[in-house]
């Protein structure tokens, strides 16, 4: 493929000035997102999704339930349906069908569940327009045959989003597929062992939506019915004994709407199961009259911002007592016991500091890299060194004992390799192998190793022919099959730097990606960026190009890559860092993109990643660009003609 970049159109030189300005200008606003607690909280973007789910599960409950304990709950309760359902009007997109935000394209299943929750709350001849453009767009998406296929075998959330439609009375039960409910019964350690038809941490909707199914429409064979209906209250314990403190499943709106939905709906609205799930649904609310995809994700903001700093880590900033709360904190949010959710060992981090959180491999070796960081940087006393050190070494271990047969990490638990979100994932890998390698010398050097190396075969093996990596939690939604290569490969390359081998053909293969796939303004990432379908028109996102100019400052003085390829990506780079700095410039950083691939192919954005990844390109940019005066006294013009 020809390089949609042309390096040879430069006009004129970086200010270092320009780049430094800049980053201690959205340090500075970032800084003053701190929480008193020292964590970065972010926000997640508004969901038509979560706030469809949720409207149909509290329709539900208000219909349903009877207790008087929780009687005081139903003025709140419909207060916020009728908010969720003002905010979701003006949303609906031309087409007829409604995205996952603000900026996501319509899309089968937020259409087909926001027409069930109007369905739901008994509003329909208030939204007689709107039904009749959306139903058109259902049926010119394939009707109920289109889920199915978003989904394919992965039943984990075609089967809810139907189960939804039929509980408000708009598709036959007949549809829903049925989910083996009394597979949750058998010991949590066996579930990798049973072939389940959903993904590792959709537990609680195989049972909830399994049962809902079972009690509307029981199969036929007399001895599939006696064991579900023997199984019934055993897996409604389960149910019961995963539900977090906060009432949410996993934190997440849909997930805890599905639950306390099919509760309702089979005759249980009294549950405790549906009263904590609704009042999680009360206290997810949004004053805009939305819901989030999820409560926050606090613990994976907070290392994204301290590992932002690692190229240039301000002076001001090294004092213990300004990093006390925050290391505090960072440590307190680290697994001290099995989780009830995954059965995963202690030792591990997750995304947020919230109890429906679950220990993840992208979230652990986040937090080891922020720990080495601030270790190195901060000064610390060696009491608190060595605690830290401990820490890390438990997360260490605890990612040895999570790598997969192939030599990838999975997401959360080892073995559940069916589906997408529970298969390795080439980005998950490359994280873990720098959380890894930067505690290499303080553990077992010998075992890390070996699973280091496994792990690079791993994502040899998954790269694309291209060149590119796919990564598993992140997407474009203008790249075929909503794949975000920029993302996955800037990420996956970070392995090969960290560990000093960018030379070796993968990664050189893969920054060859980088530099043919950088559009003419010097930007990566946005709409159509691969396959040069508009000669590389067009602009790109902050966030996207912010992770490519990161990567290929760092390889830029490569020793091991060939001279003419190093000086390429050196100038790609600086071109890059330009559109950066000029796109904060006009305030674009404060607009975030659907770039966040959620469970189950759902979209968010988040308003923290713009800042913190072009913070962390902006350190790279300015060390390249004194880097490069000090090494070549030839001048480098790097803005673009137009």
């Amino acid at each position: 493929m020809d390089p949609l970049f042309v390096p040879n159109r430069i006009e004129h030189e970086i200010s270092v000035a320009a780049i430094d300005d800049t980053r201690k200008s959205l340090w500075a606003e970032i800084l003053g997102w701190r929480r008193s607690d020292g964590a970065w909280e972010g926000r997640l973007s508004n969901s038509a999704l979560s706030t469809a789910t949720a409207i149909s599960a509290m329709s539900f409950w208000i219909r349903n339930q009877t207790g008087e304990a929780v009687s005081e709950l139903v003025e709140q309760t419909g207060r916020q349906i009728d908010a969720g359902f003002r905010w979701l009007r003006p949303l609906q997109n031309e087409d007829g069908g409604w995205g996952d935000t603000t900026a996501s394209y319509s899309n089968i299943s937020t259409t087909l569940l926001v027409i069930a929750a109007i369905h739901a709350a008994e509003v329909q001849e208030d939204w007689s327009p709107e039904l009749d453009l959306a139903w058109e767009y259902i049926n010119g998406q394939g009707g109920i045959d289109g889920v199915r296929r978003r989904y394919g075998a992965d039943k984990t959330f075609s089967v809810p989003i139907l189960a939804s439609a039929a509980m408000s009375g708009i598709v036959p039960w007949r549809e829903v597929g049925v989910l083996p409910f009394e597979a949750a019964c058998v010991p949590q350690s066996w579930y990798n062992l049973v072939q389940m038809p959903v993904v590792s941490y959709a537990v609680p909707a195989l049972v909830a939506i399994g049962q809902v199914k079972f009690v509307h429409d029981p199969p036929w064979n007399p001895i599939a019915r006696l064991i579900r209906k023997m199984a019934f209250v055993r897996a409604t314990a389960v149910l019961q004994r995963m539900q977090p403190e906060s009432g949410g499943y996993l934190e997440a709106v849909p997930l805890t709407s599905f639950v306390t939905m099919a509760l309702c709906c089979s005759g249980r609205a009294d549950h405790p199961v549906a009263t904590e799930g609704v009042r999680f649904l009360l206290d997810s609310f949004r004053p805009e009259g939305s819901w989030p995809i999820d409560t926050n994700l606090a613990t994976w903001n907070t290392t994204l911002t301290i590992n932002s700093l690692a190229a240039d880590w301000p002076d001001d900033m090294r004092k213990p007592d300004t990093w006390r709360t925050t290391l505090k904190w960072l440590m307190d949010c680290q697994t001290k016991q099995h989780h009830p959710f995954t059965g995963a060992a202690p030792g591990a981090w997750g995304w947020t500091d919230l109890t429906g959180s679950v220990p993840d491999a992208d979230d652990t070796p986040g937090a080891m890299l922020t720990l080495k960081h601030l270790s190195r940087e901060v000064e610390l006393d060696s009491a608190a060194k060595s605690e830290m050190q401990s820490a890390a070494l438990r997360g260490a271990g605890w990612l040895l004992d999570l790598q997969n047969r192939d030599g990838g990490w999975p997401t959360f638990c080892r073995g559940w390799g069916r589906f997408p979100f529970d298969r390795s994932g080439a980005d998950i890998t490359a994280h873990v192998i720098r959380g890894l390698n930067t505690w290499r010398e303080q553990g077992d050097a010998k075992k890390i190793d070996a699973a280091i190396g496994r792990g690079f075969r791993f994502m040899e093996s998954k790269q694309n022919p291209d060149g590119s990596w796919f990564p598993l939690w992140f997407g474009n939604q203008d790249v075929a099959d909503e794949n975000n290569p920029v993302y996955g490969t800037s990420r996956v390359l970070m392995a090969w730097r960290d560990t000093g081998c960018m030379n070796e053909a993968a990664a050189v293969r893969g920054l060859e990606w980088l530099l043919e796939n950088q559009r003419a303004n010097g930007s990566w990432g946005g709409g159509i960026s691969v396959g040069d379908a508009n000669d590389g028109a067009g602009e790109g996102t902050v966030e996207e190009t912010s992770l490519a100019v990161d990567i290929l400052c760092d390889a830029a003085f490569d020793p091991g890559l060939e001279l003419d390829f190093a000086n390429q990506i050196r100038k790609q780079a600086m071109v890059g860092g330009r559109w950066l700095v000029d796109a904060i410039d006009r305030k674009e950083h404060n607009i975030s993109r659907p770039i966040g691939f959620y469970f189950a192919k759902l979209w968010y954005d988040e308003q923290h990643y713009p800042f913190v990844f072009s913070l962390a390109a902006l350190g790279k940019l300015g060390k390249l660009v004194r880097q490069n005066r000090a090494n070549d006294s030839t001048k480098l013009r790097t803005k673009p003609d137009r």
